[in-house]
């Protein structure tokens, strides 16, 4: 089932559990576990983990490669060998040579787990799609947080996490739990 498949985990980095510590509310507290958890799987079945890392050009970004905030979560640091790429923008597949890198590997599948949700999770699995990959997207190995409504308040994380999924899954791939990928798995 997982021929040709690669986890992509997208912007795992310091600052989301920052985020998470100051408060901010959000879905899925157990992401960091189901990613770790993927994570694990993948490798132990001998297939590919690949990371995208958020390194924003603007000085007061928190997510930066050269600040601690940057820095990979323990749940998604990458293993020896594992091909990790450097995005500025939304999406994972701009400026970063991940495309070309999947397509060397024979890679047609990817299950995408990260944070977050509604924003860079969003993007790469749209453009993974629009690129001609297959995508599912675990729904919870994802990172989401409240997000400010445009016209005041605030949109509530599980929300955002539900309507995030449903317009993944009704035009550009699968949305599906962690232990259903795992189940799914060859063994080693």
């Amino acid at each position: 089932m997982y021929e040709n498949t690669a986890l992509l985990i997208v912007d795992m980095q310091q600052e989301m559990a920052n985020v998470a510590a100051a408060g901010r509310p959000q879905a899925n507290p157990q992401a960091e576990q189901r990613v770790a958890e993927l994570a694990a799987g993948f490798r132990a079945a001998g297939l590919p983990v690949v990371h995208v890392l958020h390194d924003d050009p603007r000085a007061e970004s928190k997510f930066r490669r050269d600040l601690p905030s940057g820095q990979p979560l323990p749940c998604a640091i990458p293993a020896e060998g594992e091909a990790v790429f450097w995005k500025t923008g939304s999406s994972g597949f701009v400026g970063t040579g991940l495309a070309a890198h999947l397509q060397a590997g024979g890679i047609t599948r990817l299950v995408i787990v990260g944070g977050v949700a509604a924003f860079c999770v969003n993007s790469t699995a749209r453009s993974a799609a629009n690129l001609g990959f297959a995508i599912e997207v675990v729904e919870d190995a994802l990172v989401a947080f409240a997000l400010p409504a445009r016209k005041g308040g605030d949109l509530d994380a599980e929300v955002v996490l539900e309507v995030t999924l449903s317009a993944l899954q009704a035009g550009f791939g699968t949305v599906l739990p962690a232990a259903e990928v795992l189940e799914r798995l060859p063994a080693a």
